[in-house]
């Protein structure tokens, strides 16, 4: 596990993936889940919406948990308040993810160490739009 800082570890984290499931995905647009999903998705990622509430968004299939999903993703993008966090990190790992995005506003000092003993690489309080776009 890593907690991911640089801009070169992020860079080659997006590089190398292909697959973010969106925890949290709304299917307002108005919303930044929905936004951050439809930019990651022109962008040319495969974009899997969890969220129990939603059948589908963005033209994918919506699923209710991370466990549901039935193959690994890469990154598991967060879009829920911090005390969610460790019961999605442990989620995370089950399904298989290879690293945990913890969006802007979604951690605190009980999520950022539920992350940490997931033994995925980490990225904390960051925008993945803002920073492929910064880094792409």
């Amino acid at each position: 596990m890593a907690i991911l800082n640089s801009d070169a570890e992020i860079a080659s984290l997006l590089q190398r993936s292909r697959t973010i499931a969106v925890v949290g995905l709304s299917g307002n647009p108005s919303r930044d889940s929905h936004r951050v999903a439809a930019y990651l998705q022109k962008a040319g990622y495969t974009i899997i919406p969890v969220n129990p509430y939603l059948r589908e968004a963005l033209g994918e299939k919506a699923y209710p948990d991370l466990g549901s999903i039935g193959y690994p993703v890469d990154i598991v993008d967060v879009f829920r308040r911090p005390e969610f966090v460790p019961a999605i990190a442990e989620a995370a790992v089950r399904a298989g993810a290879r690293a945990l995005w913890l969006q802007f506003d979604t951690v605190d000092a009980e999520a950022e160490a539920a992350a940490g003993r997931t033994g995925l690489d980490v990225v904390l309080d960051r925008c993945i739009m803002v920073e492929h776009r910064r880094l792409a």
